[in-house]
């Protein structure tokens, strides 16, 4: 099964957005699926371009974490500068920052929650924001992958303070 056009992350799947090509098993996608049944209703989780075919870790559940140690977790971060996420990309590297709210003549701490972790989404992925969530209240939204450890220190972090990320190299 290939995408019969191009489909935007977040898109609910339809049979006709689909259609069936041959392709030598020997070059077969681990992954990918021969019947279009298995795809309908799932969400995407990245874009699909038409001709490409999808696998599990193009839709969102458990397949947006293949290929993650076993524990990990999906965490949504919003980020203290929305327009900073343009610089992300899934598969991007961050350690994640909380700058503690303070008083005006109070100094600030910044404390490192996370880091480095993998961006799986961003809500400027595709340049179309909210595509995701179906809402517009996606603005500075982040999803990374985090260990179980890491995702504690995370969940609610933003509620805390204000999160910024720093971008790491491989």
């Amino acid at each position: 099964m290939v995408a019969a056009r191009d489909l935007p992350t977040g898109s609910s799947l339809t049979e006709s957005d689909f259609t069936s090509v041959g392709v030598p098993s020997d070059l077969a996608i681990t992954g990918s699926v021969d019947s279009v049944g298995p795809l309908v209703g799932r969400q995407l989780a990245s874009p699909l371009r038409r001709g490409q075919i999808p696998t599990e870790a193009s839709l969102l559940g458990p397949g947006l974490l293949t290929g993650a140690p076993v524990g990990s977790a999906a965490v949504p971060l919003r980020m203290a500068d929305p327009s900073s996420i343009q610089l992300l990309s899934p598969g991007q590297l961050v350690t994640v920052v909380l700058t503690a709210a303070g008083s005006y003549d109070e100094a600030r701490q910044s404390q490192v929650l996370a880091g480095p972790v993998p961006v799986l989404w961003t809500s400027a992925q595709g340049g179309k924001p909210g595509e995701w969530l179906g809402t517009g209240d996606t603005d500075g939204l982040v999803v990374v992958a985090a260990d179980p450890q890491q995702a504690e220190k995370l969940a609610g972090a933003s509620t805390q303070g204000k999160l910024f990320f720093v971008l790491v190299s491989p």
